[in-house]
């Protein structure tokens, strides 16, 4: 290395032994532990969350009223109604369709052809560069001759 030069990079051992330990205190640093016991009431969990339920009504898209009402339809937009077999309660519970689940499976499979099609077009691309870099070195080599 010339003189003068600084050194850039990996830390050099010394202090990667010490990012080390740092890091190895960090992990092993616990919080403390609270002795207070937090009590779950159940009346606050949904029924299917602590029970068996039966499915009432299958999953089907949400409508403008229960998108706007019923906090299920924010995640998926689909729900069910299930009944819980102890408590006689009915719900709605958010779920997945089965035509969303296709959907979103041909999204995902149309992204990957597009992106391997850029790619397949870029190596053809630099394929071609490359063989005319080729055909013009070997043009010059032999009019050198």
């Amino acid at each position: 290395m010339p003189a003068g030069a600084e050194r850039r990079g990996l830390p050099q051992g010394r202090h990667l032994w010490l990012l080390c330990a740092f890091a190895l205190k960090l992990c092993q640093a616990e919080a403390p532990v609270q002795e207070e016991k937090l009590s779950v009431s159940t009346t606050n969990l949904q029924c299917w969350l602590v029970e068996e339920f039966v499915v009432a009504e299958e999953c089907a898209p949400c409508s403008n009223f229960q998108a706007k009402t019923t906090p299920e339809c924010g995640s998926t937009g689909y729900v069910e109604k299930i009944t819980c077999s102890l408590s006689k309660r009915n719900e709605f519970k958010s779920c997945r369709s089965a035509l969303m689940e296709q959907y979103s499976f041909w999204k995902f499979e149309g992204a990957v052809v597009g992106v391997a099609v850029v790619f397949a077009c870029l190596v053809i691309i630099r394929q071609r560069q490359l063989d005319r870099k080729a055909l013009e070195k070997v043009r010059k080599q032999i009019e050198s001759i």
